[in-house]
């Protein structure tokens, strides 16, 4: 196996990523099959599962890698990230059997597909290895609960990234959860060294605290102008409770 195969940080390094944050290598390093990212806006969250999707498919013969998202375009970001990682190996790019803009695939018989955001489109896929979603809180749950069971037979892996959007659907409450098999990621803005502090708080002061608290501080904000709070709506609702009618009752 080539060097730059062996783990995928020495990839990642191999492809113009040689300094990682913590978070970063913790995403490409678990052993964990669930992994759910609550990030700030440009911290580099989808340029590491392209990192980790695209060295998947080419240490693993036959493996099934989807991208989703709300939208075919932005799925196909996640797919040019993946090219760009291939394109910058130069002589060790692996040969492809066929490529196009939203599939390719390897010698290995490994696929990476970009696949339409449409519950009644993706039921044809199975035994998927790598299954990731971006834009994950903008993605309905129906989607979601559709796309779950294609990593049942091939016990596959999956990866939910994203920025909040709301306290409802599926990404918030996989994200504020307590199911123990997930690795929950959070990190926020003021923790990238990348992005200026000075641009941080004239943001701020731009787009108000709301929208920074969730593009930037990875909250879970309910919609401006809401009447309750979605945790007051939830804490509301019991399953203990007796219906007061029955079906049928006269």
């Amino acid at each position: 196996m080539a060097p730059h195969l062996v783990d995928p940080i020495r990839f990642a390094a191999r492809v113009g990523f040689p300094n990682l944050d913590r978070w970063q290598r913790d995403v490409l390093t678990t052993d964990a099959r669930q992994v759910v990212m609550n990030c700030s806006r440009q911290l580099g969250k989808s340029s590491c599962v392209a990192l980790l999707a695209t060295w998947t498919a080419l240490t693993t013969a036959g493996a099934l890698i989807l991208l989703v998202a709300p939208a075919v375009r932005q799925a196909s970001e996640l797919y040019r990230k993946c090219r760009d990682a291939l394109g910058r190996l130069g002589p060790d790019a692996p040969r492809t059997r066929q490529e196009s803009a939203l599939s390719l695939e390897f010698a290995n018989r490994s696929r990476i597909l970009v696949i339409p955001a449409a519950e009644a489109t993706v039921r044809g896929f199975s035994a998927v290895t790598l299954l990731c979603i971006d834009e994950a809180s903008r993605v309905p749950d129906p989607l979601y609960f559709a796309l779950r069971p294609m990593l049942a037979v091939s016990q596959g892996r999956i990866v939910l990234l994203s920025t909040p959007n709301g306290a409802s659907r599926f990404f918030w409450s996989t994200f504020t959860g307590d199911e123990p098999d997930w690795l929950r990621v959070q990190v926020v803005a003021a923790d990238c060294p990348r992005i200026p502090r000075a641009w941080l708080a004239a943001e701020r002061a731009r787009i108000g605290h709301h929208w920074y608290a969730q593009e930037f501080c990875g909250e879970f904000v309910d919609a401006q102008g809401a009447l309750y709070r979605s945790s007051d709506i939830e804490a509301a609702i019991s399953d203990e409770l007796e219906p007061l009618f029955l079906p049928g009752a006269a």
